[in-house]
């Protein structure tokens, strides 16, 4: 994430926000953020929301993800949203949305998905 420039916009129970700021080195041939970066910050968003409802001695590593891509990504930088939907002992599944924001604040919404993570232990315990 912070190769990409992503940063934790929030973090909250089962919720966590990550934004991506729109820069070249992050674009496509036609000036969109690139899809691989929508879907980075959108896994980590459910990544990370999944974490928040486990203990300090878990960490969790994506089993599956499917994101449809809605709208071309432009905007001043994107906002990827990772809600917990239903968190297991070993499986949790996250919703995965990503906004294009504007620099006005007008949001709308470029990619929707879904995540499947399984928890592990953290290493070294």
């Amino acid at each position: 994430m912070t190769h990409l420039g992503a940063r934790l916009a929030h973090i909250g129970p089962g919720r966590v926000h990550i934004e991506l700021p729109a820069r070249p080195e992050v674009t496509q041939q036609h000036g969109y953020i690139h899809a691989g970066a929508t879907s980075a910050v959108a896994d980590s968003a459910g990544g990370y929301a999944a974490l928040t409802l486990l203990d300090e001695d878990s960490d969790v590593l994506t089993v599956e993800y499917k994101i449809n891509l809605l709208a071309p990504a432009a905007g001043d930088h994107l906002e990827a949203v990772g809600t917990v939907l239903k968190s297991g002992r070993t499986l949790t599944v996250c919703q995965l949305e990503v906004y294009a924001v504007q620099g006005g604040g007008e949001r709308k919404l470029v990619a929707n998905g879904q995540q499947t993570l399984i928890r592990v232990n953290r290493a070294g315990r």
